[in-house]
């Protein structure tokens, strides 16, 4: 099987365990354990698929941010994916889980950018250069998806299921960076009023914006820069935790307003 074989086959797996809601098997034995610019182009295939059906990117997401993510992804490093806008259940109340498989949920420091992030060079995307960028500072809900079964996944296979992505709520009030200062924030995320998971700013890459900076340098060597406008969910505060139908989800991160989801079949 040719490389772009391999690629094709694992795009129409995920595709079709996206389609059917029927988690497939993991896409590694396709493209290996290490070929990130293979795993990166299974993405791409599965992204691009998605625009053609009518789907904008509006965003990029930043995976496995925090130890205690990587530990319970059993991988090393961060990841990123792209967020599109049918993705987006902010202003949905109850959140339907219909398109979902095997969802987890995290809580977050989200970004949403005031400029592009498109210098000449990589060695000016500096933390003071991300940090002017930056518009204001969102709470933000990442509801992660795997489509491989029972999240049997090695590096490669999340990066090439968008890393991992479902959907996304994110808050209405923004707060600028004068206002809140994303390492120190602190996160306690519940489940119908019970704690599930708590962490703090520091826990993600040890600064929201260095996770934004770390990301902004992968989508220049990408060729594809963040640009204005752009949502950007910079990963988890804390461990992501199981939910179910009926379940009430709440973050609450200092200097936010309390982010509420409640979920439904």
């Amino acid at each position: 099987m040719t490389h772009q074989d391999a690629v094709s086959a694992a795009v129409d797996r995920l595709a079709e365990a996206l389609e059917t809601r029927t988690p497939c098997a993991p896409v590694r034995d396709l493209i290996g354990t290490d070929d990130l610019p293979a795993a990166y182009a299974v993405q791409q295939g599965l992204v691009q698929r998605r625009l053609a059906t009518g789907a904008t990117v509006v965003g990029r997401k930043i995976g496995a941010t925090s130890e205690a993510v990587q530990r319970q992804l059993g991988v090393d490093q961060p990841d990123f994916g792209y967020l599109l806008d049918e993705m987006d259940v902010s202003t949905h109340e109850p959140i339907s889980m219909a398109r979902l498989l095997q969802p987890r949920v995290e809580a977050e420091v989200a970004f949403v950018l005031a400029r592009d992030i498109a210098p000449a060079t990589e060695e000016e995307i500096t933390l003071d250069l991300v940090r002017a960028a930056v518009d204001v500072a969102l709470p933000a809900l990442e509801i992660v998806d795997s489509r491989i079964a029972d999240w049997a996944i090695g590096f490669t296979d999340t990066v090439a299921d968008n890393a991992s992505s479902g959907l996304y709520v994110v808050g209405s009030e923004g707060r600028t960076l004068d206002e809140v200062e994303p390492i120190d924030v602190v996160m306690s995320l519940t489940i119908n009023g019970e704690e599930r998971s708590s962490g703090t700013g520091a826990a993600c890459l040890g600064d929201p914006l260095e996770a934004l900076r770390w990301l902004a340098v992968q989508a220049f060597r990408f060729g594809d820069p963040l640009r204005a406008g752009h949502l950007i969910l910079s990963g988890a505060l804390g461990p992501f935790v199981p939910f179910a139908p009926g379940d009430r989800v709440e973050a609450s991160i200092s200097g936010f307003a309390p982010l509420v989801a409640q979920f439904e079949e």
